[in-house]
């Protein structure tokens, strides 16, 4: 068994709270009251994500490779 690591993106702040989603397995989701929360939970969504297509006998997607940039746009 190898290790993956896999993007997740975090939306939120502290007064509303946290989701995060994984853009490489569609469907995978989490949220938390912190940040911290929110990506421990996501880390165990996608976990069992794994798990649950391991023991299906399917394939696990492999990440894609990470590249992230900011536009500045007027507004």
């Amino acid at each position: 068994m190898t290790e993956r690591r896999y993007l997740i993106v975090i939306e939120g702040d502290e007064g509303a709270g946290f989701s995060s989603y994984a853009p490489d397995l569609p469907g995978v989701a989490a949220t938390g009251a912190t940040r911290a929360e929110c990506e421990r939970r996501m880390r165990d969504a996608v976990a069992f994500h794994v798990d649950g297509l391991r023991e299906a006998g399917q394939e696990i997607p492999e990440p894609s490779p990470v590249t992230t940039a900011y536009v500045d746009v007027a507004a």
